[in-house]
């Protein structure tokens, strides 16, 4: 076994009327997992973001800095934190790798429990933005 699943988290925003990006869902999803569970990023050996463009990731982690977007759009009382870029995507992400359409998400976990497995143990998360303003996030660990 390379690593087990511990849990996963989705999210859906309304990005038809304007008042959220359609790839911003796991800006949702990644901080209720993580106070279900008690983590914060720092508990976090791997991050496995995906990049269904470029620009989708930067939108994300400056969500997940900024205050006011935390304390307005996502319901905390401060910012969730930064990712060490070190961390992320460290086997290359769906931009480098490729993006198999409907299979991201097989890709990328096998991509993390490899890594894990690798390193000896640790922890990774998992955050994939899909069509239709979904978003669907994972902690895997060993």
């Amino acid at each position: 076994m390379l690593a087990y699943l511990r849990t996963g988290e989705t999210a859906a925003v309304n990005f038809v009327d304007g008042t959220e990006g359609l790839l911003m869902a796991p800006a949702y999803a990644v901080p209720r997992m993580l106070a279900r569970e008690g983590l914060r990023f720092a508990d976090f050996d791997f991050f496995e973001i995906h990049e269904a463009f470029a620009a989708q990731v930067l939108c994300t982690l400056k969500a997940w800095e900024d205050p006011q977007y935390c304390r307005e759009r996502l319901g905390l009382d401060a910012p969730l934190g930064a990712i060490d870029r070190a961390k992320m995507n460290v086997n290359g992400g769906s931009l480098g790798c490729g993006h198999p359409f409907a299979a991201t998400g097989g890709r990328q976990l096998a991509a993390l429990a490899k890594a894990i497995h690798e390193r000896g143990g640790g922890r990774g998360l998992i955050s994939i933005c899909a069509a239709g303003g979904l978003g669907i996030t994972a902690i895997v660990e060993k």
